[in-house]
């Protein structure tokens, strides 16, 4: 997901990220596929979180990496990355919402 990608492939991210209905649906998937990953990084207080779930959601989906992934977000229009934010931000609630007792339980470690 880090590594560097292939840019031959920004139109497809561009395509796959301007429409909110299959990327939020992407985010859903992710979010269940990897539990270990989004409890690492959807608790810790540094991380964009929606940022975050769109990266792992194109990769799961399309195996795009994230630096083309912030390529593509670059050139959407505003109306597309506010959709692709509100999608992600409820998905990101939801997700919280569900394991709070996780994060309460985690609290202070986190920090440290």
């Amino acid at each position: 997901m880090w590594a560097k990608g292939d840019y031959s492939r920004l139109q497809e991210a561009i395509e796959f990220t301007g429409d909110h209905i299959k990327y939020g649906a992407a985010m859903a998937e992710v979010i269940t596929a990897w539990p270990r990953t989004m409890i690492n990084s959807l608790s810790n207080p540094s991380v964009n979180k929606r940022a975050f779930i769109g990266h792992c959601a194109v990769f799961y989906k399309l195996g795009i990496t994230e630096d083309i992934t912030r390529a593509a977000w670059k050139l959407l229009t505003d109306q597309q990355r506010y959709d692709a934010d509100k999608i992600a931000q409820q998905h990101v609630d939801n997700y919280v919402s569900r394991n709070t007792t996780v994060y309460q339980a985690m609290g202070a470690a986190m920090l440290f």
